[in-house]
């Protein structure tokens, strides 16, 4: 599964880990998170996330 960066801290998002203490199972893909969601390191938006080249 696709891993993506916070632009701005560095912080990656691991679709395999998920982020349980947001609601976000393990197993779901950055696409399918909402345009709610913020950084949990600086809060940056969704739409400041890069996609990490596999």
């Amino acid at each position: 599964m696709t891993k993506y960066k916070c632009t701005i801290c560095g912080w990656i998002y691991d679709p395999e880990a998920g982020l349980p203490d947001q609601g976000i199972d393990p197993g779901t893909p950055f696409e399918n998170i909402s345009e709610s969601f913020r950084c949990p390191e600086c809060g940056a938006k969704k739409k400041w996330f890069e996609k990490i080249k596999d």
